[in-house]
């Protein structure tokens, strides 16, 4: 019956993507599938609802984080943070580097900051605007950014992905970041050769000075406009809580951009709401975007998807599966077991954290030590959710920068890791 179920809402899934329907309609299928599986269980209407509502608790934090990046997304543009950076960095890069140093700025600050999320509505929109104006394909930059903004989302101390594996797992922190550096290595220096050869296929046709052009008439180009993208850094430096960090830059962007590019108080509620669409139409094809409104659909599916980890929990739908798996382990190893349990679970909950868990959970009578198991979960269902068409770890990040879903196909660095990782175990015989 798992099995099955599991397949109708696979099938429902497919169905969407490939009629191009909203992956809302989907969700909302398998919710009443999973819904039904528990009445069918004998779990009251009552119950059921209710661990439909204790999944949603669990990721209340993520939710807030949404709001709060809808808002610093429309608040960067309108104060001018992002054309200032783009203004005065076009003048250095080539188009030729650009996909290259989009993968690398994103590694480094998704590193600092630990999200992936705040990595791509910051530094990913401003790698992503700088790289149109110099006429690189968003579908090369777009990978570029994809894979990096993972790559802090991995291995960062400040990582809750990183932070929720280590407390699966009752591992160490540190020494888990110690081994995902080494098996990431390799992968790493792979990638970086990739993007470099991809941005030489980009040309070198020179400097764009379009964009320059319209960022110096729609703004004051004043240094004060790096006080937001600042306090994202210093912040995150000092461990603050993401939450506080994106709300103390909106702010300071709100001020900037009240004082120095003149938005009108009035217009501030919209703007945050609604996103930052300006009236130039020029501009608008560098800025326009951002507001709660962009996170909807991203902040419903999180709400469904997480309603599924409550309900499996609840009726004890993947108990029957971990036998299964760990058959599997013994066939293609352990890892390629938590390798292939990660792709249904990433497939199913639509976003890394629940993907992790899942994971987890299903794989969870594979003999292997604690330390293996965790860096097993880094190399397998953390990496693997983003590279899920409809799930939200990569639509996200693609959706702020504005990178078309076919970018995932070049997040190369997102599957060196588990291909790297799987054949080196088969060699040393993990």
């Amino acid at each position: 019956m798992e099995f099955l179920l599991l397949g109708l809402f696979g099938a429902g899934l497919l169905a969407c993507v490939f009629t191009d329907t909203s992956i809302v309609a989907a969700m909302v299928f398998g919710w009443c599938l999973f819904f039904g599986y528990g009445l069918w269980k004998g779990k009251s209407l009552r119950e059921m609802a209710g661990f439909s509502l204790q999944g949603i608790r669990t990721v209340r934090n993520i939710l807030i984080t949404f709001l709060l990046i809808g808002i610093l997304t429309a608040v960067w543009r309108a104060s001018g943070s992002i054309a200032y950076i783009v203004y005065h960095a076009a003048s250095f890069c080539a188009p030729s580097v650009m996909v290259l140093a989009s993968f690398l700025l994103c590694s480094l600050i998704s590193f600092l900051t630990g999200t992936a999320f705040g990595s791509a509505a910051t530094i990913g929109v401003i790698c992503m605007t700088m790289a149109a104006s110099l006429g690189v394909p968003p579908l090369y930059t777009g990978g570029a950014v994809l894979a990096g903004v993972f790559f802090g989302d991995r291995c960062s101390p400040v990582s809750t992905s990183a932070l929720l594996v280590s407390e699966l797992t009752k591992t160490d922190l540190y020494s888990n970041i110690s081994a995902m550096v080494k098996t990431a290595l390799a992968p790493f220096l792979i990638s970086c050769v990739l993007y470099w050869l991809l941005g030489l296929s980009a040309g070198d046709g020179g400097v764009s000075g379009g964009a320059q052009a319209v960022f110096e008439e729609s703004y004051q180009l004043s240094a004060l406009t790096l006080l937001p993208v600042a306090a994202v850094l210093v912040l995150s430096l000092l461990r603050v809580n993401v939450k506080y960090t994106l709300a103390v830059s909106s702010f300071l962007g709100i001020l900037i951009s009240v004082f120095l590019q003149e938005v009108s108080w009035t217009t501030l509620p919209a703007l945050c709401v609604f996103g930052f669409h300006p009236e130039d139409p020029a501009l608008a094809v560098f800025m326009d975007g951002g507001g709660i409104v962009s996170m909807a659909r991203v902040f419903f599916i999180v709400c469904i998807s997480s309603c599924y980890s409550g309900m499996f929990q609840g009726t004890g739908f993947l108990d029957g599966m971990q036998d299964g798996f760990q058959k599997l382990g013994k066939k293609i190893t352990p890892f390629g077991a938590i390798l292939t349990a990660s792709v249904l679970s990433s497939a199913v909950s639509c976003n890394q954290t629940l993907a992790i868990m899942l994971t987890h959970q299903l794989c969870g009578q594979i003999e292997m030590s604690p330390k293996e198991r965790a860096v097993s979960l880094e190399n397998s269902a953390v990496v693997i959710a983003p590279l899920i068409p409809w799930s939200i770890a990569g639509a996200v990040p693609l959706a702020f920068v504005g990178a078309p879903l076919s970018s995932i196909a070049l997040a190369f660095y997102l599957y060196l890791i588990p291909i790297w990782y799987f054949f080196a175990g088969r060699r040393s015989g993990r």
